[in-house]
């Protein structure tokens, strides 16, 4: 059994959703009706409307924040659970600065809650790479310098040119120069830190810094330098240039800067400003405590006072062009790769004791293939040069040298000799160890005043007598070229008259050729023009009897047909002349018939028409 209780919890079974609604309705009813229904509606929706337009007032007028172009909002939230030890930045729910940062656009939040920041956004322009620093994340392994993404600490991966919205209460920023690699430069990568290549990619795979077989041709590269270290080394073909007991040189190549890529002028710079530098340390470490002093350090940084000795300030450089890049000016010296003074000389004794000193240019390539094993074992170029191909100069020199007398090197056939000699040497030698070897050019030798004064006494002696027996050649050759230009002459004077003569003859042919030609047209000519006459005369008398004859056939027809007409109007003669008479009268003549009677004649001739002027008039009674 059921009950009207509206809580339904009398009787043994629950109410229904029906028999409430049933009860509520009947109530309702009792009391208001359908008007206290309507009434309550209303007062709602009204309720409804007026906290919609203060929600909508409330949150654009005081909730709504824009954030610009270029820009960052970085929210706060000021309620919410506390945040770890540690933890910097807060996830959704906790209270503080949160770690996702709100881009462009309109953005509404409740000020009650929260609080926001507009920043400017991360702007990496091209020619620059991001170094990003993450303060949040886990902590790095132990031995690890370099983070991956949710670690705490430097990024290995670079951030490229473009716009970034990173909050900077937990990431960090440095933007630098991006690397790039001039043209006849190659780029040996060194990793600084452990990376994820196979071991085959690595030059030497048990070394602390692995260097990459691969090189890096040149062009412009987004490298992070805290993970990789970039070495610009020249490529192609490079000079040894040896000068006596006052050393030598390293010739290196020299790079041209784009004038018209400012941008590509500074990374470049900053590379080979590098290169410079560990180059000028090289040279101070290579020469010792007592020879590195200020002269050597000011010929590397081109100072104009320094000793002409390094004959290196010709290849760093020296103007500054109108352009620049970050306020910084960018030099367009073409030469910018600097030369390294060497002290080493090639000095050796011939065979008959003699002292010979050589001035010398090695041409040696290091070929891109072989760059990085070869950076990896020597250095840079210059240590290449002092460590391997300067102590193979100066021992092929010195071995080969010594068994050449002094004599020998004066004479072109033994330097020839010797030069060859030491070029195969060497190429054989420094081939083993990948380095290319073009040529050795014996510039120049030094030997002895003793022997060497002698010698030029007597090549002097040799050299005077070849230049007699030449001049005696020569003037020999001197009567020789003026008998032939005698004879040219007279042959010359030959060949006018002859020719003289010839053109005498072909122009009284060719006048004798004309007058005939000439006379058997003017025959030709007569004889046409008399038959012509004759054909003129034949036309004058054939149209004279042509037309006599067309006369006479017309004036035969034309009687024939008054004949016709005669004999149509049989043998009265007079109705042919009527006919005759009607056909010359005029076409528009008129015939009026005029009755007498009442009137006058003048009346009656207006009536009539006769003073018409277009025609004739016929009265008749």
């Amino acid at each position: 059994m059921r009950t009207n209780n509206t809580n339904g919890l009398h009787g043994d079974t629950p109410m229904k959703d029906a028999d409430v609604t049933a009860i509520t309705t009947e109530n309702t009813l009792k009391k208001g009706g359908p008007g206290f229904l309507r009434r309550r509606f209303g007062l709602i929706g009204g309720a409804i409307v007026v906290l919609a337009v203060l929600w909508a007032i409330w949150s654009w007028g005081f909730c709504r924040f824009y954030v610009g172009p270029g820009q960052m909002a970085i929210i706060t939230a000021k309620r919410g659970d506390p945040l770890e030890s540690g933890q910097i930045l807060a996830r959704p729910g906790q209270k503080g600065v949160l770690e996702d940062v709100l881009g462009e656009g309109r953005h509404i939040w409740n000020p009650v809650f929260y609080d926001w920041e507009i920043v400017d956004a991360q702007y990496i322009p091209p020619g620059k790479v991001g170094i990003l620093t993450s303060l949040v994340g886990e902590d790095l392994p132990p031995g690890e310098f370099l983070a991956e993404p949710g670690q705490k600490g430097i990024r290995r991966k670079v951030l490229g040119p473009g716009m970034y919205r990173l909050n900077p209460r937990g990431y960090s920023i440095e933007v630098i120069d991006a690397m790039s690699i001039p043209m006849g430069f190659a780029g040996v990568v060194t990793y600084l830190s452990s990376g994820d290549l196979p071991a085959s990619a690595f030059v030497n795979d048990n070394a602390d810094e692995k260097t990459r077989r691969d090189i890096l041709q040149p062009g412009i590269y987004y490298i992070n330098p805290r993970a990789h270290r970039v070495n610009a080394v020249e490529v192609g073909v490079n000079q040894v240039s040896l000068q006596g007991q006052d050393g030598g040189m390293i010739l290196t190549k020299s790079v041209t800067l784009d004038e018209n890529n400012l941008m590509m002028q500074r990374l470049n710079q900053n590379i080979l400003a590098e290169q410079r530098r560990q180059r000028a340390v090289y040279q101070q470490d290579r020469l010792g405590e007592q020879s590195a002093d200020h002269s050597i350090m000011a010929e590397m940084m081109n100072d104009p006072g320094a000793p002409a000795r390094g004959m290196l300030r010709k290849s760093l450089p020296s103007a500054q062009a109108p352009g620049s890049v970050d306020g910084r000016a960018i030099s367009l010296e073409r030469d910018v790769a600097p030369a390294i003074v060497l002290d080493q000389y090639v000095n050796f004794p011939s065979r008959d004791g003699f002292d010979i000193r050589l001035d010398m240019t090695v041409e040696f390539e290091l070929r891109p293939e072989h760059l990085a094993s070869i950076y990896k074992v020597y250095g840079d170029l210059p240590s290449v040069v002092d460590k391997t191909i300067m102590p193979q100069i100066l021992s092929i020199s010195r071995n080969k040298g010594s068994a050449y007398r002094a004599v020998d090197f004066i004479a072109g056939e033994g330097r020839e000799k010797f030069q060859n000699d030491l070029t195969d040497t060497l190429k054989e030698s420094l081939g083993k160890e990948d380095i290319t070897i073009h040529s050795a050019l014996i510039r120049n030798v030094n030997v002895p005043d003793q022997i060497l004064e002698p010698l030029q006494v007597a090549s002097l002696s040799r050299e005077t007598e070849l230049t007699n027996r030449e001049k005696q050649n020569t003037a020999r050759k001197q009567a020789d070229l003026n008998r032939e230009m005698s004879l040219i002459k007279q042959f010359g004077e030959q060949v006018m008259q002859e020719t003289t003569k010839l053109k005498a003859e072909i122009d009284a042919e060719r006048e004798k050729t004309v007058a005939m030609i000439q006379a058997d047209t003017l025959r030709r000519m007569a004889a046409i023009d008399r038959e012509t006459a004759g054909v003129r005369a034949q036309k004058v008398v054939a149209i004279g009897e042509a037309e006599a004859d067309a006369l006479r056939l017309i004036e035969m027809e034309r009687a024939m047909g008054f004949g016709m007409k005669v004999a149509a109007f049989g043998a009265e003669s007079e109705n042919f002349a009527l006919y005759e008479f009607a056909n010359s009268l005029n076409p528009e003549m008129r015939i009026n018939l005029l009755h007498a009677g009442e009137g006058t004649l003048w009346t009656d001739l207006q009536r009539a028409g006769v003073g018409d002027l277009g025609g004739s008039t016929l009265l008749r009674e």
